[in-house]
């Protein structure tokens, strides 16, 4: 079990453990009830701790991660692995892989093949995506171990996608237009009165026979959000058919995450993590009179 050690430093001396916990560490009051029902769930230098001590500075508060009991079915495929650490896990997705078991894909998912990965390192961990992906977005995922991290990496990830776009993009622009749920669809968006706010940016990188390369920030993390808001500005991602793009040179949304920025929740480093684009991608930007595409190009 991954245990997480705390220092307290000396303005916290005299604090409560409770609010050193929630206020210094980040754990949050979900965390705290089943760290409570842990066995030596909440230390206090070694000995085992109830959350309504005083604590004085220099001591070392410890907090044990509960064991995790609901694990997806395993399945054994390639798992492309960007970085690991007891923490975390980056892995580069790949095309036509659902994060989770969905109808056509049961055990095929992400969670499947993180499961298998981790069991085969004799490890029981949950799946704990800190964002998702869509099934046929490829790129970086970023995986949290333990509930802690999850948590405090919950909204704080910078990430960068790369996409082709058909029609001629220069320069860059914002484009800021609230999105929901399609009319009588369960799946599909639109930008719409009354739907939740989306900001995304973007930059063109290079075009060529009517298709632009383009990288993208998001403000906001709206359920295909680049999708629909390249699509209502008229240029449509590349192979995505669901928001009026073209399968004529690729079979599925050309839209990869190739960069993310966080800081590192226990060691407070701050990371840069990156990979290539897919071959597919690639393929297309050659057809398209473009050159091949690396991060420091």
């Amino acid at each position: 079990m991954r245990e997480l050690p705390f220092l307290v430093p000396n303005e916290y001396d005299g604090i409560g453990l409770k609010s050193f916990l929630r206020s210094y560490c980040g754990i949050s009051s979900r965390l705290m009830i089943r760290l409570k029902r842990e066995p030596m769930g909440i230390t206090r230098n070694g000995l085992h701790a109830i959350v309504t001590e005083t604590l004085k500075a220099g001591d070392t508060v410890r907090v044990r991660m509960p064991e995790d009991h609901k694990l997806h079915e395993p399945l054994s495929l390639p798992l492309a692995i960007i970085y690991e650490d007891s923490d975390l896990l980056v892995v580069n997705k790949p095309a036509n892989m659902p994060m989770y078991p969905t109808p056509g894909h049961d055990r095929d998912s992400l969670a499947n093949v993180a499961a298998a990965y981790f069991s085969s390192k004799g490890e029981r961990l949950a799946f704990r995506p800190v964002y998702r992906l869509d099934k046929d977005t490829t790129g970086l995922v970023l995986l949290a171990k333990n509930p802690y991290c999850a948590a405090r990496l919950a909204a704080k990830i910078e990430k960068e996608y790369i996409a082709v776009c058909e029609g001629t993009l220069c320069g860059k622009g914002m484009i800021s237009a609230p999105i929901g749920l399609k009319e009588g669809h369960k799946i599909q968006r639109e930008v719409a009165v009354g739907g939740d706010r989306a900001v995304t940016l973007w930059k063109e990188l290079e075009g060529g026979k009517g298709y632009t390369l383009v990288a993208l920030r998001l403000k906001t993390g709206r359920t295909h959000q680049i999708r629909v808001h390249m699509a209502h500005i008229g240029h449509p991602l590349a192979g995505d058919d669901m928001y009026g793009g073209s399968l004529q040179l690729i079979q599925r949304q050309a839209l990869h995450c190739m960069s993310i920025h966080f800081i590192h929740p226990v060691a407070k480093k701050e990371f840069d993590l990156s990979c290539g684009l897919p071959e597919d991608m690639q393929t297309l930007l050659l057809t398209c009179g473009m050159k091949k595409y690396t991060k420091t190009s």
